[in-house]
């Protein structure tokens, strides 16, 4: 395929005025013109049900890590969105006999793409992409952090990467620092209270506000579940999932290093389709409320988000962006005036925010439906983290919020 790849064929001069005031790089900070993804996937007791870990039946494990660029070409009329680099690891440990088989079906997937050797051990080019292939008996990663590898198991890395791009070490090495912290604890969930409004914020005001993908769902911006999806984190046979939230755990049923060796235009026009439709997307009423409420002094200091949209500061307010996968919460000012945190949309706090407004007084409120639709299939999403003294008001953000400017006689 050719670089660089066409995200957004025509924006609108509105749209190229939000990419060069929310998308460009930060001074010191994140870009946001980056989007990037890590999953870690292995066998553990705590999560057989998922990985399939048995006595019998351990030690796999599958690590994904991408980077896409984006920016805006203005050689066109129009300016266009357009990813420019791309960055896509996969890494598997599993046992010797299948590395072997999945080795051999990746050679003929390549063949199949028309991907051409390099003359470089294992590194094949198809037009701007580069395709790297390397076993390991002992993964160097493992003796890095001194593990130990599974008796009779191997380990294969696929790098797919533009041809002239390069990523520090420290990058590289983000996904293994992540895994030896081992797996998340969920947290504790107490026992909150229910309420049918925000009308108990009245009595604990300012507040400051932390959001997660709710918001932005309503705003049209696919949930994570999407990204599971896009980068194969779940087990799939054929266009099925083979269990219900399943991880992806055997070399065999990696069709997503498959789909990109056979048909990289295709799936690499899947792989941006989540950054095309935020994009496209525009702040909600969600959003323009608590702007509303912010303005109007109810509402203080920056949102903590977890969302790399930037709808927050497009409504005109003031955000930190809270999601890191070194579950580190980055610093973030708590104004000594606050009495309370507004959680929206969020069910697993993994940075601490809420047990840092707790250690400071605040009373926790929580606006969410404590429910998610994935592939069709309604289940009950309880709140994570939610404790005894916090308070649960189950809703859609835009009626809850209205309700509540209603109750503050804040016009929106």
């Amino acid at each position: 395929m050719l670089l660089p790849h066409v995200v957004i064929d025509s924006l609108t001069p509105a749209q190229s005025t939000m990419w060069r005031e929310h998308f460009s790089p930060e001074a010191g900070g994140r870009d946001p013109g980056i989007e990037e993804g890590i999953w870690r996937r292995t066998q553990d007791p705590r999560n057989a049900e998922q990985s399939g870990w048995r006595e019998d039946e351990n030690g796999r494990r599958r690590v994904v890590h991408y980077r896409l660029h984006y920016g805006i070409d203005r050689s066109r009329p129009t300016d266009r969105l357009v990813m420019n680099e791309l960055y896509l690891y996969v890494s598997w440990l599993a046992p010797a006999d299948e590395i072997a088989a999945h080795r051999g079906d990746l050679v003929k997937r390549l063949s199949q793409g028309r991907w051409k050797p390099t003359g470089e051990n294992g590194t094949w080019r198809g037009g701007d992409l580069y395709a790297t292939i390397t076993e390991y008996d002992v993964h160097p990663q493992d003796e890095r952090a001194d593990r130990d590898t599974q008796s009779g198991f191997r380990s294969i890395d696929v790098v797919i990467q533009s041809v002239d791009y390069h990523l520090p070490r420290a990058s590289r090495n983000v996904p293994w620092d992540v895994l030896a912290g081992g797996m998340r604890v969920k947290e504790e969930r107490g026992t909150p209270e229910y309420a049918d409004d925000l009308s108990g914020l009245l009595d604990h005001l300012p507040f400051i506000v932390e959001a997660g993908c709710g918001t932005s769902i309503e705003a049209g911006v696919p949930p994570l579940h999407h990204l599971h999806e896009v980068y194969r984190v779940t087990a799939r046979q054929g266009d099925q999932l083979t269990q219900a939230f399943a991880f992806t755990m055997a070399p065999a049923q990696d069709i997503l290093v498959k789909e990109v060796l056979t048909d990289p235009e295709r799936k690499v026009d899947d792989m941006v389709g989540m950054f095309r439709r935020l994009l496209e997307s525009e702040p909600t009423q969600a959003h323009r409320i608590v702007k509303a409420l912010h303005d109007a002094g109810h509402a203080v200091g920056a949102v903590a988000t977890h969302n790399f949209d930037r709808l927050f500061a497009r409504a005109g307010l003031p955000e930190v962006f809270m999601r890191r996968y070194d579950q580190r919460t980055p610093h973030m000012e708590y104004p000594a005036e606050a009495k309370a945190l507004l959680v929206i949309g969020l069910h697993a706090d993994r940075r601490e925010v809420q047990a840092r407004a707790r250690k400071l007084g605040l009373r926790v409120f929580y606006l969410d439906t404590e429910g998610v639709t994935e592939g069709g299939v309604y289940k009950e999403y309880l709140i994570e983290g939610a404790r005894a003294g916090d308070v649960v008001v189950r809703s859609e953000a835009i009626p809850a919020l209205r309700r509540l400017a209603e109750l503050l006689t804040v016009e929106c």
